[in-house]
Parts: structure tokens; C-alpha cells; sequence
């Protein structure tokens, strides 16, 4: 018995693996020997490729292309249309499916609406990229990214606001009231 849902005009292609509660939308496709954790939800138009790993509780907005190579580990958020390659250098006559780039978003990452995250990349855990941004490299975590290419402008926290660091390096999320240490151009919670 399955412990998913999945709407009718969803396909799913035998040789998934998908947790128990999550829920799949309209015209989303799932390709064979893709892995999408418990409590997930994926909305209408994704398409999940093949060997691509999605942790817990991930949320895939609307047409949202997801391509082999990817890993999204816990509670990471894809914005609508956000869209991830997997060959740096693609040619419709030259097949470079030997080629394929990993790239990992890490735990409690955001990407925003329209964002291109460029295949090799890693996304540090609960960064937030820009709505619009093309990341082209590594991000750090907590760090918040926006534009072409991708450039950092500040920190956030776990809860998604900005941290604004005093003289000694410590910052408080309004919401969450947790504190946060700057070090050595690295953010971690206190």
C-alpha cells in the first residue's frame, strides 16, 4: 500500500521511491530511480529525473525542473520555475550524460522563483538564494545570494531574516530569537 498521494494526471514511473505523506500535483513527472523523502510536496508541472535524491519534507513549487545529479537533503524550498542544470556545456548533437555535475543543496536551503542553479554547485544549509539569481558556484550557509551571477549581500537565519552581526560578531533572528556568531567569514548558530 502506498503512503503517498499523487493526483490522477500525475506520472510516476515504476522504480520510484517516495516517503510516506507526500503529495504530487497535476502534471508532475516522476522518472524511474528518482528518491523523494516523506512529507514532501511536489506541485504541478515538476519533473523529477531520474537518480535525483530529495530528502524530508522538501516543497517543490510549480514547474519546477529537477535534473539527475541533483540531491536536496531536509527541508529545502524550491521557488516556482526555479530550474537546475547537470552539463556545463550542453550541445544537442554532442551527449554528455557521462558529464553530468553533481550539485547538492544542503539542509534548509531556499531558492527562489526563476532562479538557474548551475550544475557543480553546493548551496550551503539554510541559505537563501534570490528570486531571478543564476548561482555559478559554491554558496555558503546562511548566506543570502541574489542577481547575475549570483552575489552575496548578506546573512540569514534559519527562520529566513536578515541577521544584522553587533561588534562582537553576534546577531538575533527576530522570530526565532536565536543567535548567530560571525567567524572567520563564516555564520553558525550560537
Amino acid at each position: 500500500m502506498k503512503g503517498y498521494t499523487a493526483n490522477e494526471t500525475a506520472i510516476i514511473d515504476e522504480g520510484c521511491h517516495i516517503g510516506d505523506g507526500t503529495k504530487i500535483w497535476h502534471f508532475s513527472h516522476l522518472m524511474t530511480g528518482c528518491v523523494v523523502g516523506r512529507n514532501c510536496n511536489i506541485g504541478q508541472n515538476v519533473v523529477i529525473a531520474p537518480e535525483v535524491v530529495l530528502g524530508d519534507n522538501v516543497k517543490v513549487q510549480n514547474n519546477v525542473s529537477v535534473y539527475t545529479g541533483v540531491t536536496c537533503e531536509d527541508d529545502v524550498f524550491l521557488g516556482p520555475s526555479c530550474v537546475f542544470t547537470n552539463v556545463i556545456n550542453p550541445r544537442s548533437a554532442v551527449s554528455r550524460r557521462d558529464e553530468y555535475m553533481p550539485t547538492k543543496v544542503c539542509r534548509g536551503a531556499s531558492i527562489g522563483a526563476n532562479a538557474t542553479i548551475i550544475c557543480g554547485c553546493v548551496i550551503g544549509a539554510y541559505a537563501m538564494i534570490g528570486a531571478g539569481a543564476v548561482v555559478t558556484k559554491d554558496i555558503p550557509a546562511y548566506a543570502l545570494v541574489v542577481g547575475n551571477p549570483a552575489r552575496q549581500i548578506g546573512w540569514v537565519s534559519e527562520y529566513g531574516h536578515r541577521l544584522d552581526f553587533d561588534e562582537n560578531g553576534i546577531a538575533v533572528c527576530p522570530e526565532s530569537k536565536e543567535s548567530y556568531l560571525f567567524r572567520e567569514g563564516r555564520v553558525m548558530k550560537k
